[in-house]
């Protein structure tokens, strides 16, 4: 007992200065959880100022049905769009016109070849055959670029490739 009497006693000193450093970080550390609660609630406060928590349930309520109102309208607007553009695939894009003339020992290029197509380079090929005796026109259906039933003239494909090469097509020999 006497041997475990002066280990104390020796140690004593080191004990009290341990006990002392474990006494102050915990003050720190308690000092440091103070301000942190006490941050939280000032955020809270300036979060709650002025509103309950059901006022803030209203509002949040209240967004989540404007989202769907909006999601509701981004679903009717992919849907027009979606008619616009089959209905833009069926319309018109490329025009091509050729101005001849049919017969040599007439004046003038006062026949023509008109091609209207659409973006699959589909759609109809009209000509006109302009004579002494009166005018002819003829329309040809057209399919990706090509004739469907009727064969087509030199002058129906040159203005199916100047539409389909665009609007730089138009006016030469016109």
């Amino acid at each position: 007992m006497n041997g475990l009497t002066s280990i104390i006693q020796n140690n004593l000193g080191i004990s009290v200065i341990g006990a002392v450093i474990v006494a102050v970080l915990l003050l720190v550390w308690n000092i440091f959880l103070h301000f942190s609660i006490s941050r939280i609630n000032k955020n809270q406060q300036q979060l709650f100022s002025g509103k309950g928590a059901e006022d803030l349930e209203k509002i949040i309520l209240g967004h989540v049905k404007g989202i769907k109102e909006l999601d509701r309208d981004i679903q009717d607007l992919y849907g027009i769009s979606n008619k616009i553009h089959n209905l833009a695939s069926r319309s018109v894009h490329k025009v091509g016109v050729v101005r001849f003339n049919p017969f040599k020992d007439l004046g003038g290029n006062q026949s023509f070849s008109i091609a209207l197509l659409d973006g699959e380079s589909s759609g109809v090929v009209f000509s006109s055959l302009h004579s002494r005796e009166g005018n002819r026109v003829y329309a040809k259906p057209v399919s990706k670029g090509k004739a469907m039933k009727y064969p087509l003239t030199d002058e129906e494909v040159e203005a199916i490739k100047k539409a389909e090469v665009g609007a730089e097509g138009i006016g030469k020999n016109a």
